[in-house]
């Protein structure tokens, strides 16, 4: 099997990977895209090719392989600094060396300036692999010193085809459904998978219709339902991160710091994909108003869907689908507070939806 078949499409990624070993790798990469495409993946099997190896360096097991993960919120010039100095040793097995920075948008300024004097001028042998999230928050001088690889939102079909295998028993709907929640997003699909997520989601819907179902209705206990979501969310991710550390000979503030990420970060991925999930239902009362059923988001809902989405409640529905989207942005690129961002939402969601009833 191709070394690159063990994450799904990316074909433009492929191709560039695919011609690097051909041809002789660059010095440096920047594997780019949204979280939960294949990223970290690509980036272990190139590490794995280059070095020759795979099976060692798919264990982490290989000492030619250096990787680089945020501890606490960002990487920090100490963090890059070990970096450079390991980047000046030999290798120790195999003909390069090669270091993959994992999150690398989380790097601060000093870290990424003092990378950025090893991108200039590295050693011969070492291949430096960075993998962000987002191109954002990365100094264009970085930018500019490594080779592009792009990586996309995965397909309909890719993602529905992973629940397949996950779980093989879904209704078709049902699979269907998840898989667009999952918005091209395997971790996602993964997680909406897990017993506790379908409570979360089965939670959620009802909170979008009560907007407009529910006379006795109240934003704050909306916005306290889907927090309360998040942070389930984030104590399974704090309880997993410590059986991780437990595994880790690693200090105790580094250990403290890394279950705090995990969790920070799980509440804030949690809070995105429920106001996604929001807007899509409220998107699915319009599309299902104009008849076109086939594009619903929550197949499996389809009979509830019918009976809310009527004429009168699609122009209301359509201002609140693109409401929730202004909020989804606003958590996106502000340190809001989740609590009264929340609740300011459903009260605007409930002065546009609920004052047309629904049908009986």
């Amino acid at each position: 099997m191709d070394a690159f078949e063990s994450f799904p499409e990316q074909s433009e990624a492929k191709r560039l990977l695919r011609a690097a070993l051909a041809e002789g790798p660059a010095h440096a990469y920047l594997f780019h895209g949204p979280p939960g495409v294949g990223k970290r993946a690509a980036a272990l099997a190139f590490a794995a090719q280059l070095i020759g190896e795979p099976e060692r360096v798919q264990r982490r097991a290989h000492p030619d392989v250096y990787l680089l993960e945020p501890v606490g919120d960002q990487i920090r010039i100490d963090d890059i600094r070990e970096l450079r100095r390991d980047l000046h040793m030999r290798p120790f097995e195999a003909a390069r060396r090669v270091y993959l920075v994992h999150a690398a948008e989380t790097m601060n300024e000093d870290a990424a300036d003092a990378l950025l004097k090893d991108l200039e001028e590295p050693p011969a042998y070492a291949v430096i692999v960075l993998v962000a999230d987002d191109l954002g928050p990365l100094p264009e001088t970085i930018r500019s010193r490594c080779q592009l690889v792009p990586f996309t939102r995965l397909s309909e079909r890719a993602v529905r085809e992973e629940i397949a295998v996950r779980a093989p028993g879904l209704e078709p709907a049902e699979a269907a459904a998840l898989a667009r929640l999952a918005a091209g997003r395997l971790d996602r699909a993964a997680r909406l998978l897990d017993p506790k997520a379908a409570k979360r989601r089965e939670a959620l819907l009802e909170v979008a219709r009560s907007v407009y179902a529910d006379a006795e209705f109240d934003a704050r206990d909306a916005a306290q339902r889907l927090l309360d979501g998040a942070r389930e969310r984030a104590a399974d991710a704090k309880e997993a991160a410590e059986q991780e550390v437990e595994l880790l000979d690693l200090p105790t503030r580094e250990a403290e710091q890394r279950v705090r990420r995990a969790a920070r970060g799980a509440e804030r991925d949690e809070l995105l994909a429920a106001l996604e999930e929001l807007a899509s239902w409220y998107r699915d009362l319009v599309v299902t108003a104009v008849g076109a059923e086939r594009a619903v988001v929550h197949a499996d809902r389809l009979a509830v869907l019918a009976e809310d989405a009527t004429t009168d409640r699609l122009a209301a529905a359509e201002r609140a689908c693109e409401i929730v989207r202004e909020t989804w942005r606003a958590f996106e690129e502000f340190n809001l507070s989740p609590p009264l961002a929340l609740e300011a939402l459903f009260v605007r969601l409930r002065k546009e939806l609920g004052a047309i009833p629904t049908l009986a």
